[in-house]
């Protein structure tokens, strides 16, 4: 699933494409038909991002709310378009670019109200400067479930994914089995402030990269990392193999109903 580096980057690409200027939007595979026809020939007046959830502002008419899920995916290219597949639910498109979505858990046309809504179920993002750490603190002090868990948890904290989770943890020498109450204000006040440069190198990038300029490839002379994933990084699908810091194994566990990744000599409990 899209990290939330991944959403925020998509609201800027679509409005860089598409904002302020009428789109024409078709849903070749029908499931988004009605509200494509509402849509066609109206401007993207905005587009916004809240976790792993990406809006699209047509004014009056509200917004399309969209939630890829595990299977969702976003083409971008160039005019003319080719002839869309059956397998997309929406197209926009304009005389110099297109986008098709394709497979995703939501795609609705929502009012102002429902996406206010969507809002209050989620908790602050670190990419939305007006997001206040503390309403998550909040409920991280007083939990006694653990923090990799709790970092997953979009009620708390929205936009972390598995690799994000697992790699602050590392960065900041936290065992992943910590209960949320045990952490200190000044730790989480740490991990929201990395989370935060972590994630908007995210978004400039397209890629997650966490390791430190002292444990790139080039500075540690070893090969760069091969993963459909991308990017640098200390313990994420690292398991069995050496850690870049201590030489020790990272391990790999099943928590939160992901794989948890985790270096037990420089996380220690």
């Amino acid at each position: 699933m899209p990290e939330g580096h991944t959403i925020h980057r998509l609201a800027a690409d679509h409005f860089e494409r598409f904002g302020g200027r009428p789109v024409r939007a078709t849903s070749p595979q029908g499931k988004f038909s009605d509200s494509a026809a509402l849509l066609d020939g109206r401007p993207l007046e905005s587009t916004e991002a809240h976790g792993k959830h990406l809006f699209l502002g047509f004014g009056p008419l509200g917004w399309v709310h969209i939630h890829l899920g595990l299977f969702g995916k976003v083409t971008f290219g160039d005019a003319p378009a080719p002839p869309p597949t059956d397998t997309v639910r929406l197209r926009l498109a304009n005389p110099t670019a297109y986008v098709d979505l394709r497979g995703p858990t939501a795609c609705a046309l929502i009012a102002d109200g429902e996406k206010a809504a969507i809002h209050g179920r989620l908790g602050p993002d670190p990419l939305r400067p007006a997001d206040d750490p503390d309403r998550a603190w909040a409920r991280v002090s007083r939990s006694r479930t653990t923090v990799a868990a709790l970092l997953m948890d979009q009620k708390i904290i929205a936009g972390v994914g598995n690799v994000y989770r697992a790699e602050v943890l590392f960065r900041h020498g936290i065992d992943p089995y910590r209960a949320g109450k045990d952490l200190t204000h000044g730790e989480w006040a740490a991990i929201w402030s990395d989370l935060v440069e972590l994630m908007r190198e995210g978004v400039r990038n397209n890629r997650i990269d966490t390791v430190r300029p002292e444990h790139t490839p080039e500075a540690m002379g070893r090969p760069p990392r091969v993963d459909d994933h991308g990017g640098e990084v200390y313990v994420y699908r690292r398991a069995l193999l050496p850690c870049h810091v201590c030489g020790g194994e990272i391990r790999t566990a099943g928590l939160a109903a992901r794989n948890l990744f985790w270096c037990p000599a420089c996380q220690r409990s």
